[in-house]
Protein backbone atom coordinates (compact mmCIF):
# COMPACT_ATOMS: atom_id res chain seq x y z
CA UNK A 1 0.00 0.00 0.00
CA UNK A 2 2.75 2.51 -0.35
CA UNK A 3 1.20 3.97 -3.30
CA UNK A 4 -2.02 4.02 -2.08
CA UNK A 5 -4.46 5.34 0.58
CA UNK A 6 -7.81 3.85 1.30
CA UNK A 7 -10.76 6.35 1.73
CA UNK A 8 -13.95 4.30 1.65
CA UNK A 9 -15.57 1.19 1.16
CA UNK A 10 -17.63 0.89 -1.57
CA UNK A 11 -18.43 -2.82 -2.20
CA UNK A 12 -18.18 -5.93 -0.81
CA UNK A 13 -18.50 -9.53 -2.34
CA UNK A 14 -17.57 -13.14 -1.84
CA UNK A 15 -14.08 -12.70 -2.80
CA UNK A 16 -13.06 -9.69 -1.32
CA UNK A 17 -14.37 -6.23 -1.09
CA UNK A 18 -13.44 -2.88 -2.96
CA UNK A 19 -12.32 0.49 -1.35
CA UNK A 20 -11.99 4.19 -3.24
CA UNK A 21 -8.88 5.39 -2.80
CA UNK A 22 -6.25 7.95 -4.25
CA UNK A 23 -2.57 7.64 -4.90
CA UNK A 24 -0.59 8.65 -1.74
CA UNK A 25 1.68 11.47 -3.48
CA UNK A 26 -1.93 13.33 -4.54
CA UNK A 27 -3.42 13.59 -1.47
CA UNK A 28 -2.07 17.31 -0.98
CA UNK A 29 -3.66 18.61 -4.13
CA UNK A 30 -7.36 19.79 -4.74
CA UNK A 31 -9.47 17.15 -4.40
CA UNK A 32 -10.70 17.61 -8.25
CA UNK A 33 -6.95 17.30 -8.63
CA UNK A 34 -6.72 13.68 -7.51
CA UNK A 35 -6.95 10.30 -9.49
CA UNK A 36 -9.17 8.30 -7.72
CA UNK A 37 -9.15 4.36 -7.98
CA UNK A 38 -10.92 1.69 -6.95
CA UNK A 39 -8.73 -1.02 -4.82
CA UNK A 40 -9.93 -4.49 -4.76
CA UNK A 41 -8.93 -6.83 -2.22
CA UNK A 42 -8.82 -10.66 -2.86
CA UNK A 43 -9.67 -12.65 0.05
CA UNK A 44 -6.65 -15.36 0.39
CA UNK A 45 -9.00 -17.82 2.28
CA UNK A 46 -6.47 -20.43 3.21
CA UNK A 47 -3.10 -19.18 2.26
CA UNK A 48 -1.92 -22.86 1.38
CA UNK A 49 -4.23 -22.57 -1.44
CA UNK A 50 -2.99 -19.20 -2.90
CA UNK A 51 -4.98 -16.40 -4.96
CA UNK A 52 -8.41 -17.59 -6.56
CA UNK A 53 -8.34 -19.06 -9.59
CA UNK A 54 -11.28 -16.44 -10.36
CA UNK A 55 -8.74 -13.42 -9.60
CA UNK A 56 -5.82 -14.96 -11.40
CA UNK A 57 -8.24 -15.25 -14.80
CA UNK A 58 -9.29 -11.75 -14.15
CA UNK A 59 -5.79 -10.43 -14.07
CA UNK A 60 -4.87 -12.19 -17.17
CA UNK A 61 -7.61 -10.90 -19.18
CA UNK A 62 -8.13 -7.66 -18.21
CA UNK A 63 -4.09 -7.57 -18.73
CA UNK A 64 -4.66 -8.81 -22.46
CA UNK A 65 -7.94 -5.90 -22.99
CA UNK A 66 -7.18 -2.39 -23.51
CA UNK A 67 -10.52 -0.58 -24.98
CA UNK A 68 -12.37 2.42 -23.78
CA UNK A 69 -15.33 0.27 -22.94
CA UNK A 70 -13.83 -2.37 -20.70
CA UNK A 71 -12.53 -1.37 -17.38
CA UNK A 72 -9.36 -0.52 -16.80
CA UNK A 73 -6.75 -2.73 -15.00
CA UNK A 74 -3.51 -0.16 -13.56
CA UNK A 75 -1.74 -1.81 -11.45
CA UNK A 76 -1.81 -5.37 -9.30
CA UNK A 77 0.36 -5.72 -6.30
CA UNK A 78 0.40 -7.85 -2.23
CA UNK A 79 0.26 -6.72 0.76
CA UNK A 80 0.00 -8.14 4.13
CA UNK A 81 -0.84 -11.73 2.65
CA UNK A 82 -3.79 -9.97 0.36
CA UNK A 83 -3.40 -9.43 -3.70
CA UNK A 84 -5.28 -5.94 -4.68
CA UNK A 85 -6.04 -5.20 -8.08
CA UNK A 86 -6.23 -1.40 -9.27
CA UNK A 87 -9.15 -0.14 -10.90
CA UNK A 88 -10.15 2.81 -12.59
CA UNK A 89 -13.08 4.52 -10.56
CA UNK A 90 -16.52 4.28 -11.69
CA UNK A 91 -18.56 6.05 -9.86
CA UNK A 92 -22.23 4.39 -11.09
CA UNK A 93 -23.42 0.96 -13.08
CA UNK A 94 -26.48 0.34 -15.40
CA UNK A 95 -28.50 -0.92 -12.84
CA UNK A 96 -28.42 1.92 -10.58
CA UNK A 97 -29.71 3.83 -13.89
CA UNK A 98 -32.09 1.45 -15.24
CA UNK A 99 -33.63 1.60 -11.00
CA UNK A 100 -33.69 5.08 -10.98
CA UNK A 101 -36.41 6.61 -11.12
CA UNK A 102 -35.63 9.93 -11.39
CA UNK A 103 -34.54 9.65 -14.48
CA UNK A 104 -35.51 9.46 -18.23
CA UNK A 105 -34.21 7.38 -20.73
CA UNK A 106 -34.74 8.80 -23.95
CA UNK A 107 -34.46 6.68 -26.54
CA UNK A 108 -30.84 8.33 -27.78
CA UNK A 109 -29.91 7.37 -24.47
CA UNK A 110 -30.54 3.82 -24.66
CA UNK A 111 -28.74 3.39 -27.92
CA UNK A 112 -25.62 5.13 -26.40
CA UNK A 113 -25.47 2.58 -23.89
CA UNK A 114 -25.97 0.05 -26.13
CA UNK A 115 -23.20 1.05 -28.18
CA UNK A 116 -20.76 1.69 -25.72
CA UNK A 117 -21.93 -1.90 -24.45
CA UNK A 118 -21.43 -3.79 -27.65
CA UNK A 119 -18.14 -1.80 -28.62
CA UNK A 120 -17.16 -3.43 -25.20
CA UNK A 121 -17.92 -6.72 -26.10
CA UNK A 122 -16.64 -7.24 -29.61
CA UNK A 123 -13.53 -6.06 -28.02
CA UNK A 124 -13.70 -9.00 -26.07
CA UNK A 125 -14.92 -11.53 -29.10
CA UNK A 126 -12.22 -9.98 -30.77
CA UNK A 127 -9.39 -10.86 -28.94
CA UNK A 128 -11.03 -14.70 -28.44
CA UNK A 129 -12.62 -13.88 -24.87
CA UNK A 130 -15.81 -14.56 -23.64
CA UNK A 131 -17.11 -12.07 -20.47
CA UNK A 132 -19.88 -15.04 -19.04
CA UNK A 133 -21.29 -12.51 -16.70
CA UNK A 134 -22.66 -9.30 -19.02
CA UNK A 135 -25.57 -8.19 -16.80
CA UNK A 136 -26.37 -4.06 -15.76
CA UNK A 137 -24.27 -4.36 -12.48
CA UNK A 138 -20.99 -4.93 -14.45
CA UNK A 139 -21.80 -2.18 -16.50
CA UNK A 140 -20.04 0.59 -14.99
CA UNK A 141 -20.03 4.07 -15.84
CA UNK A 142 -17.64 6.37 -15.47
CA UNK A 143 -18.36 10.17 -14.38
CA UNK A 144 -18.09 11.18 -17.82
CA UNK A 145 -20.70 9.53 -18.72
CA UNK A 146 -18.52 5.95 -20.39
CA UNK A 147 -19.80 2.81 -20.15
CA UNK A 148 -17.58 -0.02 -19.46
CA UNK A 149 -17.33 -3.57 -19.26
CA UNK A 150 -16.10 -5.39 -15.97
CA UNK A 151 -15.77 -8.21 -13.59
CA UNK A 152 -14.02 -10.84 -15.57
CA UNK A 153 -13.89 -13.17 -12.94
CA UNK A 154 -16.27 -15.69 -15.39
CA UNK A 155 -14.40 -14.82 -18.69
CA UNK A 156 -12.08 -17.31 -20.78
CA UNK A 157 -10.90 -17.68 -23.96
CA UNK A 158 -12.23 -19.29 -26.69
CA UNK A 159 -12.09 -20.47 -30.32
CA UNK A 160 -9.81 -24.07 -29.54
CA UNK A 161 -11.45 -26.89 -31.17
CA UNK A 162 -13.93 -29.44 -29.37
CA UNK A 163 -14.46 -26.78 -26.56
CA UNK A 164 -15.66 -27.83 -23.19
CA UNK A 165 -16.84 -25.21 -21.09
CA UNK A 166 -18.76 -25.52 -17.55
CA UNK A 167 -22.81 -24.36 -18.29
CA UNK A 168 -22.91 -22.53 -14.73
CA UNK A 169 -21.87 -19.12 -15.66
CA UNK A 170 -23.91 -16.08 -16.60
CA UNK A 171 -26.25 -14.52 -13.96
CA UNK A 172 -29.59 -16.40 -14.24
CA UNK A 173 -31.86 -13.63 -16.34
CA UNK A 174 -29.11 -12.65 -18.63
CA UNK A 175 -28.15 -16.45 -19.26
CA UNK A 176 -28.50 -18.08 -23.07
CA UNK A 177 -31.24 -21.08 -23.27
CA UNK A 178 -28.64 -23.70 -24.37
CA UNK A 179 -26.52 -22.77 -20.95
CA UNK A 180 -30.11 -23.22 -19.16
CA UNK A 181 -30.12 -26.63 -21.35
CA UNK A 182 -26.88 -27.51 -20.30
CA UNK A 183 -24.57 -26.84 -23.55
CA UNK A 184 -20.71 -26.95 -22.40
CA UNK A 185 -19.82 -26.16 -25.86
CA UNK A 186 -20.76 -23.03 -26.67
CA UNK A 187 -19.04 -19.17 -27.91
CA UNK A 188 -19.68 -16.02 -28.23
CA UNK A 189 -23.63 -15.91 -28.89
CA UNK A 190 -23.86 -16.45 -24.61
CA UNK A 191 -23.03 -12.48 -24.54
CA UNK A 192 -24.91 -11.45 -27.44
CA UNK A 193 -27.77 -13.10 -25.47
CA UNK A 194 -27.34 -11.39 -22.34
CA UNK A 195 -26.93 -8.27 -24.20
CA UNK A 196 -30.07 -8.80 -25.94
CA UNK A 197 -31.53 -8.98 -21.97
CA UNK A 198 -30.27 -6.22 -20.76
CA UNK A 199 -31.16 -3.92 -24.23
CA UNK A 200 -34.68 -5.44 -23.53
CA UNK A 201 -34.52 -3.96 -20.06
CA UNK A 202 -32.95 -0.95 -20.90
CA UNK A 203 -36.41 -0.21 -23.04
CA UNK A 204 -38.52 -2.18 -19.98
CA UNK A 205 -37.51 -0.56 -17.07
CA UNK A 206 -37.42 -4.07 -15.22
CA UNK A 207 -35.85 -7.63 -16.36
CA UNK A 208 -37.35 -9.39 -19.42
CA UNK A 209 -36.97 -12.79 -18.30
CA UNK A 210 -36.82 -13.23 -14.15
CA UNK A 211 -37.06 -16.65 -13.48
CA UNK A 212 -36.24 -18.21 -10.31
CA UNK A 213 -34.88 -21.61 -11.11
CA UNK A 214 -33.82 -22.84 -14.29
CA UNK A 215 -36.81 -23.89 -15.80
CA UNK A 216 -38.73 -21.50 -14.45
CA UNK A 217 -36.35 -19.29 -16.44
CA UNK A 218 -36.75 -21.39 -19.67
CA UNK A 219 -40.42 -21.04 -18.80
CA UNK A 220 -40.24 -17.14 -18.96
CA UNK A 221 -38.15 -17.08 -22.29
CA UNK A 222 -40.26 -19.22 -24.04
CA UNK A 223 -44.08 -17.73 -22.57
CA UNK A 224 -42.54 -14.45 -24.26
CA UNK A 225 -40.54 -15.86 -27.81
CA UNK A 226 -42.18 -18.84 -27.82
CA UNK A 227 -41.54 -22.53 -27.23
CA UNK A 228 -38.56 -23.54 -29.75
CA UNK A 229 -38.66 -26.68 -32.61
CA UNK A 230 -35.49 -28.34 -33.67
CA UNK A 231 -36.88 -26.79 -37.53
CA UNK A 232 -35.76 -23.37 -35.69
CA UNK A 233 -33.26 -24.63 -33.67
CA UNK A 234 -31.38 -27.59 -35.00
CA UNK A 235 -29.92 -29.88 -32.60
CA UNK A 236 -31.87 -28.26 -29.70
CA UNK A 237 -33.28 -32.11 -28.24
CA UNK A 238 -29.75 -32.98 -28.25
CA UNK A 239 -28.68 -30.82 -25.54
CA UNK A 240 -27.72 -32.55 -22.23
CA UNK A 241 -30.06 -31.10 -19.91
CA UNK A 242 -33.00 -30.85 -22.64
CA UNK A 243 -36.70 -31.25 -21.58
CA UNK A 244 -39.44 -30.99 -23.74
CA UNK A 245 -42.27 -27.81 -22.79
CA UNK A 246 -45.33 -27.32 -23.45
CA UNK A 247 -45.79 -25.23 -27.51
CA UNK A 248 -46.24 -21.85 -26.93
CA UNK A 249 -46.86 -19.10 -29.74
CA UNK A 250 -44.60 -16.58 -29.74
CA UNK A 251 -46.27 -13.30 -28.46
CA UNK A 252 -44.96 -10.71 -31.34
CA UNK A 253 -42.17 -7.85 -29.91
CA UNK A 254 -44.80 -4.94 -30.62
CA UNK A 255 -47.25 -6.10 -27.92
CA UNK A 256 -45.06 -5.72 -25.47
CA UNK A 257 -42.71 -2.94 -26.36
CA UNK A 258 -44.91 -0.31 -27.74
CA UNK A 259 -42.82 2.34 -27.61
CA UNK A 260 -39.78 0.98 -29.27
CA UNK A 261 -38.86 1.22 -32.92
CA UNK A 262 -38.61 -1.50 -35.47
CA UNK A 263 -35.58 -0.76 -36.69
CA UNK A 264 -34.77 -1.48 -31.71
CA UNK A 265 -37.19 -4.43 -31.89
CA UNK A 266 -35.52 -5.92 -35.14
CA UNK A 267 -31.87 -5.26 -33.47
CA UNK A 268 -33.54 -7.20 -30.35
CA UNK A 269 -34.78 -9.78 -32.14
CA UNK A 270 -31.41 -11.31 -34.10
CA UNK A 271 -29.86 -11.22 -30.57
CA UNK A 272 -32.32 -13.10 -28.88
CA UNK A 273 -32.68 -15.73 -31.43
CA UNK A 274 -32.59 -19.15 -29.89
CA UNK A 275 -30.14 -20.89 -32.79
CA UNK A 276 -27.02 -19.68 -31.15
CA UNK A 277 -25.66 -19.55 -34.62
CA UNK A 278 -28.38 -17.32 -35.89
CA UNK A 279 -27.63 -14.76 -33.71
CA UNK A 280 -25.65 -11.87 -34.77
CA UNK A 281 -22.64 -10.67 -33.56
CA UNK A 282 -21.25 -7.76 -31.52
CA UNK A 283 -19.62 -6.28 -34.51
CA UNK A 284 -22.78 -7.42 -36.82
CA UNK A 285 -25.08 -5.54 -34.16
CA UNK A 286 -22.89 -2.61 -34.55
CA UNK A 287 -23.63 -2.15 -38.17
CA UNK A 288 -27.43 -2.61 -37.98
CA UNK A 289 -29.42 0.21 -39.07
CA UNK A 290 -30.58 1.07 -35.37
CA UNK A 291 -27.55 2.86 -34.84
CA UNK A 292 -27.36 4.86 -37.93
CA UNK A 293 -31.23 5.80 -37.71
CA UNK A 294 -32.49 9.13 -36.02
CA UNK A 295 -31.65 10.00 -33.07
CA UNK A 296 -28.51 10.05 -32.69
CA UNK A 297 -26.88 7.99 -29.74
CA UNK A 298 -26.46 10.76 -26.88
CA UNK A 299 -22.99 11.66 -26.41
CA UNK A 300 -21.51 9.91 -23.09
CA UNK A 301 -21.50 13.32 -21.31
CA UNK A 302 -24.67 14.30 -21.97
CA UNK A 303 -26.23 10.94 -20.75
CA UNK A 304 -28.42 11.38 -17.51
CA UNK A 305 -26.65 10.54 -14.30
CA UNK A 306 -27.90 8.53 -10.97
CA UNK A 307 -27.16 9.93 -8.01
CA UNK A 308 -27.09 6.27 -6.36
CA UNK A 309 -23.61 4.86 -5.09
CA UNK A 310 -22.48 1.62 -7.04
CA UNK A 311 -24.83 -1.38 -6.52
CA UNK A 312 -23.87 -4.02 -3.96
CA UNK A 313 -23.35 -7.45 -6.06
CA UNK A 314 -24.60 -9.43 -2.75
CA UNK A 315 -27.84 -7.44 -2.88
CA UNK A 316 -28.40 -7.12 -6.57
CA UNK A 317 -31.77 -8.57 -7.35
CA UNK A 318 -30.44 -10.46 -10.35
CA UNK A 319 -28.29 -12.46 -7.72
CA UNK A 320 -31.13 -12.77 -5.12
CA UNK A 321 -33.10 -13.63 -7.56
CA UNK A 322 -36.24 -11.56 -6.18
CA UNK A 323 -37.37 -8.24 -7.14
CA UNK A 324 -38.19 -5.30 -5.05
CA UNK A 325 -41.63 -5.26 -3.84
CA UNK A 326 -41.60 -1.79 -6.10
CA UNK A 327 -41.86 -3.72 -9.29
CA UNK A 328 -42.59 -7.16 -8.46
CA UNK A 329 -45.99 -8.19 -10.15
CA UNK A 330 -45.70 -5.38 -11.87
CA UNK A 331 -45.99 -4.81 -15.71
CA UNK A 332 -44.24 -1.82 -17.08
CA UNK A 333 -45.82 -1.53 -20.46
CA UNK A 334 -49.11 -0.93 -21.40
CA UNK A 335 -51.57 -0.60 -24.51
CA UNK A 336 -50.23 2.33 -27.07
CA UNK A 337 -52.95 4.44 -26.28
CA UNK A 338 -52.15 4.98 -22.08
CA UNK A 339 -48.58 6.83 -21.70
CA UNK A 340 -47.14 5.73 -18.64
CA UNK A 341 -43.67 7.06 -17.40
CA UNK A 342 -42.24 4.28 -19.42
CA UNK A 343 -43.66 5.32 -22.37
CA UNK A 344 -43.18 8.66 -22.33
CA UNK A 345 -39.60 7.75 -21.23
CA UNK A 346 -38.81 6.09 -24.74
CA UNK A 347 -41.22 7.08 -26.94
CA UNK A 348 -39.21 8.36 -30.47
CA UNK A 349 -42.02 10.82 -30.56
CA UNK A 350 -41.44 13.32 -28.44
CA UNK A 351 -37.87 14.51 -28.75
CA UNK A 352 -37.35 17.00 -25.97
CA UNK A 353 -35.99 15.65 -22.22
CA UNK A 354 -38.27 18.97 -20.84
CA UNK A 355 -41.02 17.70 -22.57
CA UNK A 356 -41.22 14.60 -21.85
CA UNK A 357 -40.64 15.73 -17.60
CA UNK A 358 -43.78 17.84 -18.10
CA UNK A 359 -46.08 14.55 -19.93
CA UNK A 360 -44.67 13.28 -16.65
CA UNK A 361 -46.27 15.17 -14.16
CA UNK A 362 -49.32 15.55 -15.96
CA UNK A 363 -49.79 11.74 -15.56
CA UNK A 364 -48.20 11.66 -12.28
CA UNK A 365 -51.48 10.15 -10.23
CA UNK A 366 -51.24 7.49 -13.13
CA UNK A 367 -47.60 6.67 -12.79
CA UNK A 368 -47.40 6.47 -8.69
CA UNK A 369 -50.42 4.03 -8.94
CA UNK A 370 -49.08 1.77 -11.55
CA UNK A 371 -45.57 1.86 -9.76
CA UNK A 372 -47.22 1.56 -5.95
CA UNK A 373 -45.38 5.25 -5.52
CA UNK A 374 -46.62 6.04 -1.85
Amino acid sequence: MDKYKKLKVVGEGTYGVVYKGIFKEQQSLPEEQQNVVALKKIRMGNLKEGVSFTAIREIKLLQELKHVNVIGLLDVFSHKSNVYLVFEFMESDLENVIKDRDIILLPADIKAYMQMILQGVEACHKSWILHRDLKPNNLLISHTGILKLADFGFGRHFGSPNPRYTHQVVTRWYRAPELLFGAKSYGSAIDIWAVGCIFAELMLRTPYFAGNSDIDQLSKIFAALGTPTEDVWPGLTSLPDYIQFNHIAPTPLKQLFTAAGNDALDLLASMLKFDPSARCTATEALKHPYFSNYPQATLPSELPKSTKPLSNNNNNPATTMALSPRYRGKSTVVSPNKRTLDTVATDSSVDDRATRRKLITEEQDVVKKRLDFK
